[in-house]
């Protein structure tokens, strides 16, 4: 055959590499790659306020929670698989985990693996091989039990929240880990699925887009997917007596409502709460640019808990139904964009959030009710009494303050009589485009709209966020 042909020369030549090869492979001095140093994931994120909440050494993509609820005794049975990648050489890492739910088993990449609770939220999870920088891996964690809330004295109840009929998960800020093991801290953006199983006659309700329901057994079904990336805080699950309304926005967006059975509401009021929430989503769409997220809708509860949330694709609100108005649906929708797909890196940044969604509701006074957004401001600069505290930075116990929503809105209605109109909403639609489904800091931001408009606003943002005091005008 033809590869048989060699010359005299070519054989000697391959021969000598050959040889070579041998002894460089027998040789005790041949150089050999240095076998990888394995280390514990950090504990945490690095976030100051909640230096606990997350972990280090590795990046989750996607989270596949499987949970049965019994509303008789409000037990869970769950199963959550996690799909990782390692960025680091990891010995072991941590999940967060929290309450009195019992781990019946934990693999990893189908091994079991060795675990350990500790501290208040810390799995401790030790694989039976370290896992490489850079590999994949999946976490399965099956677990029962009846989860209990969060009640923080300065933050209010969030998490698994028990109602008469079922339950209201809503996770802001520290929340998600009372029923799933999750890696909880905003820096860490995954997609979801979530596959519940409910007694029949009962309705769940979650993120993104449903699946097909079934039925067997009087026990009912219920498959959710959000297909974009999502930070822990921001997923939800609502399990109890609702009646569901479905709609489309005036672009086609699916639009799907939901209002608790036991909440006293006037004849349509679940058609007015679907197409008003339709209406907002698609005049803040033709201001902030296309609709980060693949359906719309919101959830009116009566969950106790005293606040309404932007969680991902669906706000929940704890609301009676008159009181869940335009400028509150422009508020959690708002966050849409800022807070949700646009998410904080730190907490210290939440103003990025909640400025903006209270300027949200500015803009609807504006448009809908003949109220000027100036108007607006000058009786929020003349009424509000304490100055104190820094905007981008309010302290943990204070990120859910007026110093957050009204300081952070009024910043940026001072931004807009600085730059001007045509800028200011340049920034309203180009900010969200430019970080889509990322994290961003408040220094991006002041970054960004000096790129935009070609100036230095340091000492402008400096005296509206950083500065203590009441910023001149």
């Amino acid at each position: 055959m033809r590869g048989a042909n060699l010359s005299r020369g070519r054989l000697l030549a391959v021969s000598c590499a050959l040889s070579a090869g041998l002894l460089a492979a027998t040789s005790p001095a041949a150089d050999a790659a240095p076998a990888p140093v394995f280390s514990p994931g950090a504990p945490g994120a690095g976030d100051p306020y909640f230096p606990d909440m997350g972990n280090g050494g590795y990046d989750v993509s996607h989270y596949d929670i499987r949970l049965t609820f019994d509303p008789g005794t409000h037990a869970i049975d769950a199963t959550t698989t996690i799909f990782a990648t390692a960025t680091q050489n990891l010995s072991r890492f941590d999940l967060d985990f929290q309450g009195p739910l019992t781990i019946g088993k934990l693999s990893v990449n189908g091994l079991n693996a060795t675990f350990t609770r500790s501290g208040a939220q810390e799995l401790v999870i030790t694989p039976p091989f370290g896992l490489r920088q850079g590999s994949a891996f999946v976490v399965s964690v099956s677990y029962a039990g009846v989860p209990q809330q969060i009640d923080d004295p300065a933050l209010g109840l969030s998490g698994w929240v028990a109602t008469k009929d079922g339950a209201v998960a809503l996770n802001q800020p520290i929340g998600a880990a009372t029923y799933y093991p999750v890696n909880d801290t905003p820096d860490d953006k995954a997609t979801y699925t979530q596959t519940i199983t409910v007694p029949a006659g009962l309705t769940v309700l979650a993120n993104g887009e449903p699946g097909p329901t079934t039925t067997h057994d009087h026990q009912t079904t219920f498959r959710w997917s959000m297909n974009r990336p999502m930070a822990s805080e921001l997923s939800m699950l609502a399990i109890g007596g609702y009646h569901v309304t479905r709609g489309v926005t005036a672009g086609g967006l699916p639009d799907i409502t939901a209002i608790g059975q036991s909440i006293d509401t006037k004849p349509g009021q679940d058609t007015v709460f679907n197409q008003t929430t339709a209406q907002i989503v698609q005049w803040e769409s033709s201001m902030y640019g296309q609709y980060p997220f693949d359906s719309t809708g919101g959830i009116l509860a009566d969950v106790g808990v005293g606040y309404a949330l932007e969680t991902q694709s669906r706000p929940v609100y704890d609301q009676k139904t008159s009181d869940v108005d335009g400028d509150l649906l422009a508020h959690e929708l708002g966050h849409q964009w800022f807070g949700d797909s646009l998410t904080p890196v730190h907490w210290s940044d939440i103003w990025l959030n909640e400025g903006f969604a209270t300027y949200s509701e500015w803009l609807y006074q504006e448009k809908f009710n003949n109220v000027p957004v100036q108007q607006t401001f000058a009786k929020a600069y003349a009424d509000e009494k304490d100055w104190s505290g820094e905007v981008a930075d309010p302290g943990r116990d204070h990120i859910f303050d007026d110093l957050v929503y009204n300081r952070g809105a009024m910043t940026l209605q001072a931004l807009r009589t600085k730059i001007g109109d045509r800028a200011f909403f340049d920034v309203l639609r180009q900010w969200p485009a430019a970080h889509r489904y990322g994290n961003v800091s408040t220094r991006d931001f002041i970054e960004f709209v000096e790129r935009l408009t070609g100036r230095d606003l340091g000492s402008f943002f400096h005296a509206w966020l950083y500065q203590p005091g009441k910023p001149k005008l």
